[in-house]
């Protein structure tokens, strides 16, 4: 089993390969992929050093797998270049999520749409996976309406210029900017480019994602992306409101018994998710679990996941152990 990871040097890739060092994988051989640049340098993988090589090198050596996280653009041009001799691509980009033809996976929602002949597989937005993962089974138990969702999102979603942007100014360092404004102490509404609707492009993929995911457009979505002054992991408040009525008990035990997901709410112990906490852990932690008191069969929930492993790295893997354990690949 070959596997590739291209874009492996850049700040997803690299925590690709650590949840591939974590996870047992039947790899024999790593294949690490970036840029002209990098090119020729060494990468160590469980003890052993490999050297990175091109994409037209990669392509050569038919790796069984291909895990892409280096942009939308390189995934447009060398996905099919992979994918024609014979690899599956699973791609961390937007490129192909919308795509009709391609499947967008959550393997604990949605692994059953996979097929032998899928050789490019879209990994959903890092925002959309922490939702989706949360809203699926209660969506099937009280069917969902309509959803309202505000969100949190570290500046380790933007890139690692923006995680430098933030350190300089933690540091009272002059330096290259990612965003329009000052990240530290401040808020910014907008996340990616802003779309003719006046919504962010992140916020339409909140719109777009889950109904593909969940193979239902009966409900309606509407978001507000931020950007806050933290590291890593996004939070999300999510307002749901329900065809049927709800026990709040009950719920609290759907998203217990929810592989994948871990429930943290104990008011009286303030216990509740946070950025800080879900660091560097593959879970999805809800809390915050309470009736809409403003109006009927209406929930509120605070979710939190570390948006670098779940949110893009291990959910990627996770695809990629489907394959596996189904024979699809």
């Amino acid at each position: 089993m070959k596997i590739a990871v291209v874009g492996a040097t850049g700040m997803v890739g690299t925590v690709m390969l650590k949840v591939l060092e974590e996870r047992n994988l039947p790899i024999t051989e790593l294949i690490p992929v970036a840029s002209e640049k990098s090119a020729g340098k060494k990468l160590t993988f469980k003890g052993k050093e490999y050297t990175i090589v091109t994409l037209e090198q990669a392509v050569a050596l038919k790796p069984e797998i291909a895990l892409f996280s280096a942009g939308g653009e390189t995934s447009l041009l060398w996905a099919p270049k992979f994918a024609k001799v014979g690899t599956k691509v699973i791609d961390n980009s937007s490129a192909w999520r919308m795509d009709v033809d391609k499947k967008l996976v959550v393997p604990e929602i949605n692994g059953d749409v996979l097929t032998k002949n899928d050789y490019i597989i879209a990994n959903p937005n890092c925002s959309t996976i922490q939702l989706v993962m949360v809203l699926a089974p209660l969506h099937l138990k009280y069917n969902m309406k309509r959803v309202i969702i505000s969100t949190y999102q570290s500046v380790s979603g933007t890139g690692v210029k923006a995680v430098q942007q933030l350190e300089n100014e933690e540091a009272g360092i002059e330096g290259e900017m990612a965003y329009h404004y000052k990240i530290g102490r401040n808020a910014i509404p907008q996340c990616d480019v802003f779309l003719e609707n006046g919504y962010t492009k992140e916020e339409m993929k909140l719109v777009k994602e889950p109904k593909k995911i969940l193979r239902d457009d009966s409900f309606s979505v509407t978001a507000t992306a931020v950007r806050i002054p933290t590291a890593g992991g996004h939070s999300e408040a999510v307002n749901v409101e329900f065809e049927h009525d709800f026990d709040v008990t009950e719920v609290r035990r759907i998203l217990r018994e929810t592989p994948g997901v871990t429930v943290q709410d104990d008011l009286a112990k303030n216990l509740y998710p946070m950025p800080i906490t879900a660091n560097d852990k593959d879970e999805v932690f809800v809390g915050r679990i309470r009736r809409d008191e403003s109006q009927e069969k209406t929930l509120n929930l605070w979710i939190v996941a570390d948006n670098l492993r779940k949110g893009a790295a291990t959910n990627t893997i996770q695809i990629a152990e489907y394959l596996i354990a189904h024979n699809l690949v």
